[in-house]
């Protein structure tokens, strides 16, 4: 038997895309006093002189610089309270509940929003996100028998968010669950072309290409208060001959917005075809009554 299908399944990068600054930079650096420069000339010379992976890198750096004040996970997510996020955030996960007809509601049509991040889970987890969020996806830390972090436990690389992708297709969110397993298509409970992905930039475009293969759609944003334009750029790249992605729009989610406006469309025309999809199949499903 066929699954329902009927989620609408929106996934975003954090990391520039819902917040104009990093986590680090936002919450940890002035709560352990760390100088941001000298962290990521860090991290960049882990990478170039050590052949370190960029996010094993920034780990490998944050827990060396926190090694003396030893946080804990929960120390962690009590810093996420502070993180910040562009206009219209969290406010907006609310409101594209009003999107959805009492016709897609019969029909069990619902939205449900991922974070796939290179970030540090449990701040996302203790920020004010987190209750909007059906699961987030992020680089976690194991801890000593002190309790203090002590080894990285999960990294997601740019590369490796695409195997999120899948987990969220296929409704593998667990990490013992093996994402690899064979699923036909009609009992992934979120099929791609019900799939939206947000992103920022270069490090999304492995997930931009699986969801332009897959018939998922995307959007880059950019930050419109980054007068170097060097974050508009970045997506901006990501269109014309570069194919990565049909849209770009400033990281306003604003009711009325640009993005606003573009998400809204997506979301009305998946939920609509989700409706005529159910609609034929119990059509087909019914058996007519004699007529004698």
């Amino acid at each position: 038997m066929a699954a329902p299908q009927n989620i609408i399944g929106i996934v975003y990068d954090y990391d520039q895309t819902l917040s104009p600054t990093y986590m680090q930079d936002d919450v940890i650096f002035p709560e352990f006093g760390i100088d941001p420069k000298q962290f990521w000339q860090r991290c960049k010379e882990l990478v170039e002189e050590q052949s370190y992976e960029s996010e094993l890198a920034y780990l490998k750096a944050m827990l060396d610089y926190l090694e003396m004040d030893g946080p804990s996970n929960a120390d962690l997510q009590r810093l996420g309270a502070g993180l910040k996020f562009y206009e219209g955030l969290p406010e907006m996960f609310e409101e594209l509940e009003s999107l959805l007809t009492p016709e897609h509601r019969a029909m069990g049509v619902e939205i449900q929003h991922y974070i796939i991040s290179s970030g540090i889970q449990p701040l996302i987890e203790g920020s004010r996100l987190k209750k909007h969020i059906h699961t987030i996806f992020g680089c976690e830390f194991a801890e000593d028998s002190s309790g203090r972090i002590s080894f990285p436990r999960r990294v997601i690389s740019h590369t490796a968010k695409t195997q999120y992708l899948f987990r969220i297709n296929k409704g593998m969110l667990e990490a013992n669950e093996d994402v690899n397993d064979h699923m036909p298509d009609e009992l992934r409970p979120i099929p791609f072309p019900n799939m939206i992905y947000l992103g920022d930039g270069p490090t999304d475009v492995p997930c931009f290409t699986v969801m332009n293969r897959f018939g998922g759609h995307s959007i880059a944003v950019y930050n419109p208060g980054d007068d170097s334009r060097v974050s508009f750029r970045k997506a901006f790249q990501l269109s014309g001959p570069a194919d990565r992605i049909k849209y770009i729009a400033p990281a306003d989610y604003r009711g009325g917005s640009h993005l606003r406006l573009i998400l809204e469309e997506m979301i009305s025309e998946i939920a609509n075809r989700i409706v005529e999809t159910r609609r034929r199949e119990l059509s087909e499903a019914t058996v007519p009554a004699p007529t004698h």
